[in-house]
């Protein structure tokens, strides 16, 4: 993999604030040509350092006022069992996240919906039938303190 210079950071930056900006306004931003910011752009997308281009939705705004994390331990900890879990989440579109942790518990999930009232019936209907959950332990989140996606990259050393 190549590694990322001043200017490869610098278009990172831009793209995380504003994934819409096109090549020609991030070339005049960097001081530089198309051809070689589209180059790069490219280049970043190949290597797989760009995933991809979202729009962040505001989700109270669209009816999604509860944000949940659950913690979960699995009973079994066997890789067909595991793999199992796995994809059983995935398929769940109330998982916004979802990652496998150390410590008391297997999974830690970031769970956004309507209420109460769907949370209970997600953890009942669709955790619930889950073979391999041994428990569960949810915490509510009660107001967002920070909540971003741009990912900060140190200068290159020189």
């Amino acid at each position: 993999m190549h590694q990322l210079d001043q200017t490869d950071t610098k278009i990172l930056h831009f793209l995380q604030e504003d994934a819409t900006l096109k090549t020609r306004e991030l070339a005049e931003r960097l001081h530089l040509s198309y051809t070689p910011v589209y180059e790069r752009v490219r280049r970043l997308e190949k290597e797989g350092i760009i995933k991809r281009y979202v729009a962040l939705v505001d989700r109270e705004k669209v009816g999604r006022k509860l944000m949940a994390f659950c913690n979960i331990a699995l009973k079994e900890h066997s890789k067909s069992m595991g793999e199992t879990f796995v994809k059983a989440i995935i398929a769940m579109p109330e998982v916004m996240e979802c990652f496998n942790i150390s410590g008391d518990y297997d999974f830690l999930l970031k769970i956004v919906v309507e209420d109460m009232s769907q949370y209970q019936e997600f953890l009942m209907q669709k955790l619930g039938s889950l073979d391999n959950i041994g428990s569960t332990h949810s915490l509510f989140v009660m107001g967002e303190i920070k909540n971003s996606t741009l990912l900060e990259m140190s200068e290159p050393q020189k």
